[in-house]
């Protein structure tokens, strides 16, 4: 019995697989090289497409870059959202996902694109455009949930995001950095958890006045 012919593929879904190729080769060299290092002529010859299937994708190498950026950006939320999902305490979901964030960036690709080659290659502004939907927006849900749970008048969401996000990305490029990876890890999950705990912690309520 024959088996059946396979349905052709339409141009669109030529397309998107040739884009599909170039990112996923382009993310390999990115990470092994580096931005600067990365050549394009590579990146081609690894997706086995021409240079004119390239650049019918991709402006110019800054621009495949930034697409490169903006999926791993995707890809670090997800992550997040993953491990936070099964939380029901705002605060433990919050710390979760701190641990999540870490995780994801401590892949040495991860952290050379995303938080060394990102900002100096595309500028901190645009950089940040591109975390904003995605880092930034799991983490700014995660505080306003627990300044939901846990008011308190001298805390607002939007700078208490942006300090966080701040100390997230300079304690997994401070792990990374570490001569012992593994004890810099346990030692920023404990001082994290601590830091995150104490700045949520409940206002203490003023004392009664006695009376005369």
């Amino acid at each position: 019995m024959s088996r059946p012919r396979a349905t052709p593929r339409t141009q669109a879904e030529r397309l998107a697989a040739t884009r599909a190729t170039l990112l996923r080769e382009a993310r390999t060299i990115f990470a092994a090289s580096g931005y600067e290092a990365a050549a394009t002529e590579e990146i081609v010859k690894r997706a086995k497409v021409t240079r004119g299937a390239l650049y019918h994708h991709f402006k110019d190498k800054q621009a495949l870059f930034e697409a490169v950026v903006e999926e791993v950006a995707r890809g670090i939320a997800g992550t997040i959202d993953d491990m936070t999902v099964p939380a029901t305490e705002p605060l433990a979901a919050l710390i979760e996902g701190t641990q999540a964030f870490l995780n994801a960036c401590l892949d040495p690709a991860v952290r050379r694109i995303y938080l060394i080659d990102a900002p100096a290659v595309l500028g901190w502004h645009r950089w940040r455009e591109i975390d904003a939907p995605h880092g930034v927006r799991s983490l700014r849900e995660g505080v306003a949930a627990v300044l939901a749970e846990r008011p308190d008048p001298g805390l607002a969401v939007e700078p208490v995001t942006f300090l966080l996000s701040g100390a997230f990305n300079e304690a997994a490029l401070w792990i990374a950095e570490a001569k012992d990876e593994k004890a810099a890890r346990k030692e920023m999950d404990r001082m994290l958890a601590e830091f995150i705990a104490r700045l949520f912690a409940p206002l203490p309520r003023p004392r009664a006045r006695a009376r005369a």
